[in-house]
């Protein structure tokens, strides 16, 4: 799907007929799918184009992730306390769609410091956060990548792979568009490492902007009340902690 957004109303009868299907399948293999809800099933659907097999087989991987990562449904900040001490994200405001928009620093992940498990428990944490922001009649959200300062030291393609297919397989259709900004020429040379890793769907969503467009592009993208001072906006961003 293209990262336009979809709000909760315009399914046709055809695709809730599916998300029943969805859930009956699902449902007979683990009990734990009548847990899910239908909009989170939907999206399942969504991204795995309406094919009810191949969306079964993804949402029962979630079901068991989910079981596994989040035995108690929800990640407390106390257990990524080291992670949020770094500041490598930030709430933002909504964009024009009104969705919420997420700030995340690359520059102040140090690969040598890091820990497998806690950076994915943190991406867990941050993306249940960003997402339970959604307001109701949206399903996304707008991620700005701010790559300023961004070196050698920074560069982590192991977690960076990590974090795009949890978001991919365990969030699918969350993601409305990620905009990458402030790129150096040296992370182009990273992202073709991590682009095999990334589903075509996915893979869409991430657009790189250019320095001298970053102004109009965030413009376009957001209220001139939502652009962040950190942009030369008038909206302060809150460091997720």
């Amino acid at each position: 799907m293209a990262s336009g957004a979809r709000g909760t109303g315009d399914a046709g009868e055809g695709e809730w007929l599916k998300v029943a299907e969805l859930k009956a399948m699902a449902g007979a293999q683990d009990p734990h799918v009548k847990e899910v809800d239908n909009l989170t099933l939907r999206r399942f659907l969504r991204a795995r184009g309406q094919d009810v097999s191949k969306a079964s087989a993804m949402l029962l991987k979630f079901v068991a992730w989910r079981r596994d990562a989040v035995p108690g449904g929800i990640i407390p900040a106390e257990r990524v306390r080291a992670e949020l001490s770094h500041k490598m994200a930030s709430m933002c405001g909504v964009d024009r769609a009104g969705r919420p928009v997420l700030l995340v620093f690359p520059a102040n992940h140090f690969s040598a410091n890091r820990d497998m498990a806690g950076f994915k428990r943190y991406i867990i944490y941050l993306l249940d956060n960003i997402c339970a922001r959604i307001p109701r009649g949206q399903e996304k959200f707008l991620c700005i990548v701010d790559l300023k300062g961004w070196g050698y030291a920074n560069c982590d393609v192991r977690a960076y792979i990590a974090a795009i297919e949890i978001m991919q397989n365990y969030y699918p259709e969350r993601l409305g568009k990620a905009l990458m900004i402030h790129v150096p020429y040296i992370f182009m040379k990273l992202w073709k490492m991590v682009q095999p890793f990334i589903d075509a769907n996915t893979k869409d969503k991430f657009v790189f902007i250019d320095n001298k467009k970053l102004e109009d592009t965030l413009r376009r993208e957001l209220d001139e009340s939502q652009v962040p001072e950190i942009y030369g906006g008038k909206l302060a961003h809150v460091p997720l902690g």
